[in-house]
């Protein structure tokens, strides 16, 4: 069963402007105590811009929209909580656990509990070396296949950022960058990949977000905002810690949902704590993006 915390169902019901936001992020993406005051803080940087944060997760089988302080606590406290793609959903649901939803499953709730504007810190794609893991993340399946605007920093720097753009491409995203035309990097703001368009502004996302529903196209837009030039990483210092880290992952046969939270952890530490903060001013950033847009939306 999916439940919409009442504060959600009374923002929609007089249409006021409402962002979702994932809860990987509270329990995979960083350690406690981190992970709940980042999911705080973003919660925070939505209000502070006139919109309603719904961050959403799995609690006893449920689908929540909308998560209080008290679940996020819990969410972030909680071990071995199950990561959940589109594929996990029947078996969570029928055996009432927690699920941590991922870009996928947050856009599969988001459309279903009616919020457009989804925020996230980077989206999943194509792995390196996919020739022989054949890793692709669900994420950019259900980006073809669902009626949700994507506000990230890019797909994050772990991944092959040519293939995971021209897999896009193939299967229909517009992917467009936030007054830039270059594909963000994550740690890095341009990763020198052309993007579709660049948009002026929250107004000008929200007329294409708005004609694409109109005429009934199906699929997410991604919109891609830079990470602010004081937060960004050195280029060459994440490239190579990424690969010592995809390394290791190899060596230690880190396989499937392991991967990304392995790769993530090793390059903080690789990097003495850079990329952690630098991962928390970015989704920050995206956040405020991401209530604009909803805003702006609203008004049309």
């Amino acid at each position: 069963m999916v439940k919409i915390a009442p504060h959600i169902q009374k923002a929609l019901a007089e249409n006021k402007p409402v962002v979702a936001l994932e809860s990987t992020i509270i329990s995979h993406g960083m350690p406690y105590p981190d992970n709940v005051k980042t999911a705080l803080l973003v919660e925070a940087a939505v209000r502070e811009m006139g919109a309603i944060p719904a961050t959403i997760g799995i609690i006893d089988g449920d689908g929540i929209i909308g998560m209080s302080e008290e679940q996020i606590e819990a969410f972030g406290k909680r071990p071995n909580i199950k990561k959940a793609s589109r594929r996990d959903l029947p078996l969570i649901y029928a055996q009432k656990l927690w699920g941590a939803t991922t870009v996928a499953t947050t856009m599969i709730l988001a459309e279903q509990a009616g919020i457009e504007v989804f925020v996230t810190g980077g989206i999943g794609g194509v792995h390196r070396y996919v020739e022989e893991t054949m890793d692709v993340s669900a994420d950019l399946e259900e980006l073809a296949r669902t009626d949700v605007t994507v506000v990230c920093a890019g797909a994050k720097a772990i991944l092959d950022l040519p293939k995971t753009l021209q897999y896009l491409e193939t299967k229909g995203v517009p992917v467009y960058g936030f007054q830039t035309d270059k594909l963000p990097a994550f740690y890095v703001p341009d990763s020198g990949l052309l993007l579709d368009y660049a948009l002026k502004d929250e107004e000008d996302a929200a007329r294409i977000i708005h004609t694409k529903r109109l005429h009934q196209l199906k699929g997410a837009i991604l919109i891609a905002v830079p990470i602010p030039t004081q937060y960004a990483l050195d280029a060459n210092m994440m490239d190579q810690a990424i690969e010592q880290a995809l390394l290791e992952a190899k060596q230690q046969n880190v396989i499937g949902y392991e991967v990304t939270p392995f790769l993530l952890r090793r390059v903080g530490e690789l990097t003495k704590g850079a990329s952690l903060s630098s991962n928390i001013a970015l989704i920050l950033n995206n956040a405020r993006v991401g209530a604009r847009i909803a805003k702006a939306l609203k008004k049309l």
